[in-house]
């Protein structure tokens, strides 16, 4: 039996001296000298003892060696499971509790730290920093460049990536060969990439996004990256110059159009620019489309499913929405408690069926069992509606819907008036406790030259009914994000939640 996901992300290549990675210093390595280094740590991770479905758990920075880390442990038939370089030790002691890994792969700097929790846990630790350097290189560099890879089939498991824990502990989505598979297939397809396109990759690699999305899309299509650490302005400005396409998360795009650096002339020969992770404003289509001429695509996906749907390649790409379907994925909206379908344009929750959804949460039965209906679809979280050409509009998370006096109110309605206005920047609209209406409507807005408060509940008397209308505003200098760029609520709603009180 092969190893069902290597066999189709790289084996063809694993000979091959095409570039796929193109560093920050302009260094290169090719698809052999990648998958040469990948066979030295997959050798000293399995003299470390990992077996298959065995974890293999990494906090290390950004860098290509990280990278053949993700690439080694799936040749040794083990389950890659990468932290955010954010969680503390403590959160540390719950994953690796939880999770159980074999091995930890963490940077120098965070060893004194975490020696105590690897100890307690019985995790074997190795050290791992950005440039290439640690106790898993040193023992990897006497490791043979060839290695026999580990037979797994299309149902195992090839990751584990748990979710930000928003709403209580972590819960850790686990992701089959085949889920991995099929979506970096669809994608490459459904975006048309090709062995000749040159990514510029600066997202993290802890995350969907960077490690699957766009690391494994660019290996299914045999092309290459430029590879940055994190996102630059200054590296940004010089590397795109060089490359033909480009995913980011919106503030990506944002700090580009800051800078006045960045022109059409610059990216004329660019083909792409993907856009995801958390919402893109309008607006923030229409500037970087006058800039440039370029249409940014937006798509939809999450842990638990990689992609679900997206804006065409070529086609309608509709600001504010997310497209249609990706081929094979199932998008159906329904009823709040998931038991009617919902006609086109009616918010409900968003629920999705296909190859790529997960196969549960680790360990967690009884969530699992919650979270998918009886036809198998996966019960997302999001709230959305569809066109009637099924184009799909996310609203918000149903954990983010406020109730006050009894009504439902959707928050992104209000963002979208508030984010119109001149002089905002940005804007969050959050439920917090009130002692007449259950939840009280709280605004959070951003920019350098902001209306009066009272201006702006004069500009939106018209625009929305009176019980969705903010009853306080409050002014910050940016809202709170996590490291993938989407805006963290629940910190908002914890910072306001006296402010109706009396």
């Amino acid at each position: 039996m092969p190893n069902y996901l290597y066999q189709r992300l790289v084996a063809p290549r694993e000979q091959s001296d095409t570039t796929f990675l193109i560093l920050e210093d302009n260094t290169t390595l090719s698809y052999r000298e990648f998958c040469e280094r990948a066979n030295q740590i997959a050798n000293q991770l399995i003299a470390s003892g990992v077996e298959p479905g065995d974890r293999v758990a990494a906090q290390v920075n950004k860098s290509w060696h990280g990278l053949a880390l993700y690439l080694a442990t799936i040749k040794a038939g083990g389950v890659f499971l990468p932290l955010n370089n954010a969680y503390t030790s403590r959160e540390i002691e719950y994953f690796l509790g939880n999770a159980e890994p074999r091995l930890l792969i963490c940077d120098p700097a965070a060893v004194e730290s975490l020696e105590s929790i690897t100890h307690s846990t019985n995790v074997e630790l190795f050290t791992l920093n950005q440039a290439g350097t640690g106790s898993l290189s040193s023992a990897a560099d006497a490791c043979p460049i060839e290695f026999e890879t580990v037979a797994r089939d299309k149902d195992d498991l090839a990751a584990i990536l748990y979710t930000s824990g928003t709403t209580g502990r972590s819960k850790g989505a686990m992701l089959t060969h085949h889920n991995l598979w099929t979506n970096a297939e669809v994608l490459a397809k459904a975006w048309q990439f090709t062995d000749h396109d040159i990514l510029l990759h600066a997202l993290p690699v802890f995350h969907t996004h960077g490690l699957f999305v766009a690391t494994n899309t660019s290996m299914v299509a045999g092309g290459s990256m430029i590879f940055l650490p994190a996102f630059h302005i200054d590296s940004m400005i010089e590397q795109l110059s060089a490359a033909t396409s480009m995913m980011g998360v919106p503030t990506f795009y944002t700090r580009l159009l800051d800078d006045q650096r960045f022109t059409g002339e610059l990216v004329k020969h660019m083909r792409l620019f993907v856009s995801g992770s958390a919402p893109l404003l309008a607006e923030t289509h229409v500037e970087f489309e006058q800039r440039t001429g370029h249409r940014i695509l937006e798509r939809y996906g999450m842990t638990e499913t990689s992609m679900n749907t997206s804006n065409p390649y070529k086609g309608d790409r509709r600001a504010g929405t997310v497209g249609p379907p990706l081929p094979g994925i199932e998008v159906r909206i329904m009823s709040a408690d998931n038991s009617q379908p919902l006609a086109a344009n009616k918010i409900g929750t968003v629920q999705v069926r296909g190859p790529n959804v997960f196969k549960g949460y680790w360990k967690m039965p009884e969530k699992t069992a919650e979270e998918f209906t009886d036809d198998g679809f996966f019960i997302t979280g999001d709230l959305g509606k569809l066109s009637e050409d099924h184009y799909l509009t996310i609203v918000g998370r149903d954990k983010d819907l406020i109730i006050s006096g009894g009504y439902n109110i959707y928050p992104k309605e209000i963002e979208l008036l508030l984010d119109a206005i001149d002089g905002v920047r940005e804007s969050a609209v959050i439920g917090v406790p009130h002692p007449d209406f259950g939840e009280g409507v709280v605004a959070i807005l951003t920019g350098n030259s902001l209306p009066s408060d009272d201006q702006i509940r004069a500009m939106m008397k018209n625009e929305i009914a009176k019980f969705k209308q903010p009853k306080k505003f409050f002014h910050l200098d940016q809202l709170p994000r996590n490291s993938m760029g989407k805006v963290q609520k629940n910190i908002l709603r914890q910072q306001y939640a006296d402010c109706f009180q009396p």
